[in-house]
């Protein structure tokens, strides 16, 4: 569909209209027809009335605008990502004329939700998904250090904002005080986690390991797996593996360093895969992340029942992980294997299903309506 002429007049929502401006290119993501991301948005759009949905994009990426009713999804399909908000913006000056406007994140996106509501006269809602005050966050690249000065103006003036855990509410509360803010965690299929069957095969493939530590997460320098490797190398018993799920650039240098601590032959890279087969056969789950918004790894294995051993970031602590620091998690993890639990429970989750989500994050966003 060619993105200049699906863009038209619809007939008013009965309901509140939100044009929503987002940066999730990924195959999960909103601008691919069918995937979780675009079930989501479709959810919202419903419950809203109307959702317009314009998503940073390339024209590599070969993304086309689609629409399931309530829902239309606006690719920028930018020559490169210096354009990209110049084409939302243009986009959005085809678009009828939102009741609020809502940004995935207080970065890029915010900044151009920031312009498109000043420019409309109407609420501007950004939703914060990550720890951006932390430290480790602007340390991480140039780009983060200019994020983190780009949302301190967009949350500013913000008329709501929403974020997924109590540590960035704080985070936020301490800096500026906001006109309207609230905490609603990510939505996450608890149900899909739970039971006690594990599969066959993989449960066969580690059988021979007594303990079977867990890491899951991009492989990546914020997630630090390699904290991970040179804990377990540290620290665990050698009748004990370490399994990682998960794939990034630092894959090779990882498998480098379990050479060299000589723990080679007891750490398994996975790959990308479905993590609910692995929590089943998990004893327990490391998180090594220098920063988290949330922590989505941390709930589906507290979910699953699974202990957590976890720096302090994102969800952890409420969420009932054993908290620990970079410094000493090794000696965490030694004490685990001492005598910690291999039992856990999944403390304040707010939702019993994703309708209960879908009313909850709907209802803070129409409440701006003016």
């Amino acid at each position: 569909m060619n993105i200049e002429n699906s863009i038209r007049p619809r007939p008013a929502s009965h309901g509140v209209r939100v044009l929503q401006i987002g940066s999730d290119r990924s195959k999960r993501g909103d601008l691919v027809p069918g995937s979780t991301g675009t079930v989501r948005q479709d959810a919202y759009a419903r419950a809203f009335g109307a959702l317009d949905d314009i998503s940073f994009s390339l024209r590599s990426d070969g993304f086309s605008a689609h629409s399931t009713g309530a829902l239309s999804v606006y690719p920028t399909n930018s020559r490169a990502k210096l354009f990209y908000g110049l084409d939302a913006l243009r986009i959005a000056g085809k678009l009828p004329r939102p009741d609020v406007v809502s940004a995935q994140d207080p970065f890029e996106a915010g900044l151009i939700a920031y312009f498109i509501a000043r420019r409309s006269g109407v609420p501007l809602h950004v939703q914060v998904h990550t720890d951006l005050f932390e430290a480790a966050f602007a340390a991480h690249s140039l780009l983060n250090f200019i994020r983190v000065r780009i949302a301190r103006f967009v949350l500013r003036r913000a008329d709501g904002i929403r974020v997924v855990s109590r540590r960035i509410q704080k985070s936020i509360e301490a800096r500026m005080q906001p006109k309207r803010l609230a905490v609603l965690p990510i939505f996450v299929d608890i149900g899909r986690f739970g039971g006690p069957q594990a599969d066959a095969a993989l449960a066969s493939k580690f059988a021979r390991f007594p303990t079977r530590i867990l890491f899951v997460g991009r492989l990546e320098s914020e997630k630090d797996p390699s904290l991970a490797v040179r804990s377990f190398a540290g620290a665990a018993p050698a009748d004990s593996c370490l399994i990682v799920v998960g794939s990034g650039s630092g894959r090779g240098q990882l498998g480098k360093l379990a050479e060299e601590l000589g723990v080679a032959d007891r750490v398994f890279f996975e790959g990308e895969r479905d993590s609910a087969p692995y929590y089943k056969v998990a004893d327990l789950v490391l998180c090594t992340s220098r920063y988290e918004g949330y922590g989505l790894v941390i709930i589906e294995a507290l979910g699953s029942g699974k202990p957590v051993l976890s720096t302090d970031v994102g969800v952890a602590r409420e969420a009932g992980a054993i908290i620990t620091s970079r410094e000493a998690f090794a000696k965490s993890l030694g004490e685990w294997f001492d005598g910690g639990p291999r039992e856990a429970r999944l403390r304040s989750y707010p939702y019993h299903d994703f309708d209960e989500y879908v009313v909850a994050y709907t209802r803070e966003i129409t409440a701006l309506k003016k």
